[in-house]
């Protein structure tokens, strides 16, 4: 047996493996042996099947099974005995030539390994990043005020329906009849909404309802009935007006304080104000932390000069998903998959120079503020705690959501130390410009 190691550069090696009959000749006369003690051939007693019946039926599996253990355990053992960081797997090389599976026949087998590259990264208060900071202005109070007076706004009784207002339509083909339909103007399509748009009770119009409703799901809702039965009917319907529904924002009142606040927690338009102005700085500061977070990885990773087997890894990355993906899927990702493995080597390299542990209780914490966030998305901000905790258990048992969540908190330990060994440089900014940053 030969192992001949090629150093291509120094990321990439191509590591030849050979074998003769006489390498794997015992091992294969052991799968061979183990196949016949428990080979069950009719007319024969188990374990007393002739070796030659034995050979030609498992012959080629005990050959395959043979020469790859044998493969395996000496990649294995040149990666372990070298000290050697690979990324991914070993995998074929281009260069490897099909084998004949014969016995007693010589194999070579090619590889090509990724090796993990070097890193060295020194930090200190020399090491400056920006951190904006952006400005609350009267015009974001104001629009954060017109959004929460729309969010807690009704719809009251109309008269010629506009843009953002419902109409309520009975609906008629025949004998068939759809009654207090809702129709939101505003998304009705082409021609027909003229014949919305303004609509009063008692008028009376046609309506194609295929090119009106272009989305087959919210028709079928808004006609009651099935897709399949909607299929079969004309797409034009005599449609009645029976009312307009005018939406109307709420107002600056008592009652529109305690409905946003809780009861009595704001009472004056300056302390409406003022609460205003808290929620866009806590906005503005999520956003302001998630541009640093940015900021700091693509600092870092340039800082780190990160190079890594490029080809190597599209290969790697084509023959491991390639039932999933094709050559062309992993060219059209591949950058922001390289961007996101260099952060990981780099986030790595830190946790170990911070010396940072992920705990237990970490990932409960990480996996709670993930399912109150969930809940947020659904309206709900009054989860009991017991609620979080047990929906928190359940991300945690999720294999792929575990390691979302395990990611997270690596990233913001990893952060967390970094903003304690750089100088921040506090920047003002608007809105606007802080939008604008690239």
């Amino acid at each position: 047996m030969e192992v001949i190691k090629n150093q291509i550069d120094d990321l990439n090696i191509e590591l030849t493996i050979s074998l003769k009959g006489e390498d794997y000749a015992e091992r294969e006369k052991k799968r061979l042996a183990a196949y016949r003690r428990n080979a069950d051939f009719k007319g024969f007693r188990k374990g007393m099947v002739p070796p030659q019946l034995v050979k030609k039926i498992y012959g080629d599996q005990a050959l395959y099974e043979a020469v790859n253990g044998i493969v395996s355990e000496e990649l294995e053992k040149f990666i372990t005995d070298n000290d050697l960081h690979i990324l991914g797997e070993p995998i074929a090389s281009e260069s490897q030539k099909e084998n004949e599976w014969k016995d007693g026949s010589d194999f070579e087998f090619k590889f090509d390994l990724g090796l993990s590259p070097d890193i060295n990264l020194e930090l200190s208060k020399e090491d400056k990043v920006p951190y904006y900071k952006i400005n609350v202005t009267e015009d974001a109070k104001a629009k954060m005020k017109e959004s929460i007076f729309k969010q807690y706004g009704q719809l009251e009784e109309g008269e010629a329906a506009g843009e953002d207002d419902y109409v309520v339509v009975d609906f008629k083909q025949g004998e068939t009849v759809v009654e207090g339909a809702y129709v939101a103007v505003n998304k009705v399509e082409g021609t027909a909404k003229k014949k919305f748009l303004g609509a009063k009770v008692d008028d009376k119009f046609d309506v194609d309802v295929t090119k009106a409703f272009t989305n087959e799901t919210d028709r079928a809702s808004m006609l009651k009935m099935k897709k399949e039965d909607l299929a079969a009917m004309e797409p034009k319907w005599k449609a009645t007006v029976v009312n307009v529904k005018t939406f109307v924002p709420a107002t600056e009142c008592q009652e529109t304080y305690d409905k946003v606040f809780g009861k009595d927690e704001v009472k004056t338009p300056e302390e409406f104000d003022a609460k205003i102005a808290g929620r866009l700085e806590a906005n503005y500061k999520q956003e302001s932390d998630y541009r640093l977070s940015q900021d700091l990885r693509k600092y870092l990773v340039d800082k780190a000069g990160v190079q890594v087997p490029e080809s190597f890894l599209k290969r790697w990355l084509y023959e491991t998903n390639k039932e999933k993906f094709s050559k062309e899927d992993v060219d059209k990702e591949f950058d922001a998959f390289l961007g996101d493995f260099r952060w990981q080597l780099v986030r790595g390299y830190l946790m170990k120079k911070f010396d940072l542990k992920i705990e237990d209780k970490d990932m409960v914490e990480a996996a709670k503020a993930y399912a109150s966030y969930q809940y947020a998305m659904y309206g709900m901000g009054n989860v009991p705690e017991q609620f979080i905790t047990d929906a928190a258990m359940n991300i945690l048992k999720d294999e792929r959501q575990l390691r979302n969540i395990e990611e997270s908190v690596e990233n913001e330990k990893v952060i967390a130390a970094v903003k304690e060994n750089v100088t921040l440089q506090n920047k003002r900014i608007s809105e606007a410009k802080f939008r604008e940053l690239k």
